[in-house]
């Protein structure tokens, strides 16, 4: 696959100048601000003995194929999976609980309408989940058990709702998935590094759950390493095996 066409102004330059357009594509100026901005915070201090795995959402999942390889496109939901099955062994979930939730990360954003807002994306993501998930387990190889799979839905559909914001309704429905959703939470958080503006960058006092120091750098790393490989010409599901083998130090 070939490199990636360059935009004429940079994801970066369009953030400071407030223009964002609908549909956003990392490109290499800024993945270059990026890497050269890495936060203190994200100093790598241990090595993970078991590495994660990611789940690579179909091309046609997605609204349109641009949307794809947007900012929330295939690569944002893979790493997010990878990093919501590291979060979901620290957390000691069960292989149920820890299905769902990959299956969740990795199609969370794939009906989003464009790059900007769109606040009602997660719940559209929800009912899609809700309607396709045999096919998409079967796509990822999962077995997921048809009691998991609301809890999935719930938890896609809270992803993008700030816990302040949520109604009685989204209150209610939180009750029944308060782990997956704190956890898919903190796991779309980690990837924010991919964003063009570091204030935008993960806030741990929006998460409810622990997120081990170390799991910031593993973030960074991830948005650096696969975002560079896709630039570079690299498949969606290249880049992302790429960048976890680079990552975990893998042969």
């Amino acid at each position: 696959m070939s490199a990636r066409p360059q935009p004429a102004a940079s994801l970066r330059e369009s953030a400071l100048q407030r223009r964002l357009p609908p549909h956003q594509a990392m490109d290499q100026p800024t993945l270059t601000w990026i890497a050269a901005n890495r936060p203190a915070a994200t100093a790598r201090t241990e090595a993970v003995l078991d590495p994660p795995i990611f789940l690579t959402p179909e091309l046609g999942w997605f609204t349109r194929e641009q949307a794809a390889d947007g900012i929330h496109g295939v690569l944002h939901n893979a790493r997010v999976c990878l990093l919501a099955d590291l979060l979901a062994r620290h957390h000691g979930l069960d292989a149920e609980q820890s299905a769902a939730l990959r299956v969740a990360a990795a199609v969370h954003d794939c009906r989003r309408h464009d790059d900007r807002t769109d606040p009602e994306h997660g719940q559209r993501a929800a009912y899609w989940l809700a309607r396709h998930h045999r096919t998409v387990t079967a796509s990822f190889g999962l077995h997921l058990p048809a009691e998991a799979v609301p809890t999935a839905c719930i938890a896609i559909s809270l992803h993008n709702v700030d816990y302040a914001d949520f109604s009685a309704a989204q209150c209610e429905a939180y009750a029944r998935a308060p782990r997956l959703t704190d956890l898919l939470k903190a796991a779309d958080c980690l990837d924010r590094y991919r964003l063009p503006l570091d204030r935008w960058w993960p806030d741990p006092a929006r998460l409810r759950v622990d997120v081990p120091a170390w799991v910031y750098g593993v973030a960074f790393d991830l948005v650096i390493a696969s975002e560079q490989a896709r630039l570079d010409g690299a498949s969606h599901h290249d880049a992302l095996t790429h960048a976890r083998r680079i990552v975990f130090h893998l042969s």
